[in-house]
C-alpha cells in the first residue's frame, strides 16, 4: 500500500501517528437513548407551560 504525502518530517509524523493511535482523546460513552431525550424534553416543556400559567394567573392578574 502506498503512503500518502505529508508536509511533516518523518519524526514529526511518527509523533502525530503515535498520539492519534494512543486514544488520549477517546472517551467511553453511554449508548444514545432517544426516548429518554424525548421524555426530558416533554418534562421541560410541561414545566415551562405550568410556570407560564402561574405567572399569567398570579402576576399578570
Amino acid at each position: 500500500m502506498e503512503k500518502t504525502q505529508t508536509r511533516l518530517y518523518p519524526e514529526d509524523q511518527a509523533k502525530v501517528d503515535r498520539f492519534i493511535s494512543s486514544g488520549t482523546n477517546a472517551t467511553e460513552r453511554n449508548s444514545f437513548r432517544p426516548l429518554k431525550l424525548m421524555l426530558w424534553l416533554a418534562v421541560i416543556i410541561v414545566i415551562l407551560g405550568v410556570l407560564s400559567r402561574v405567572i399569567g394567573t398570579f402576576i399578570l392578574g
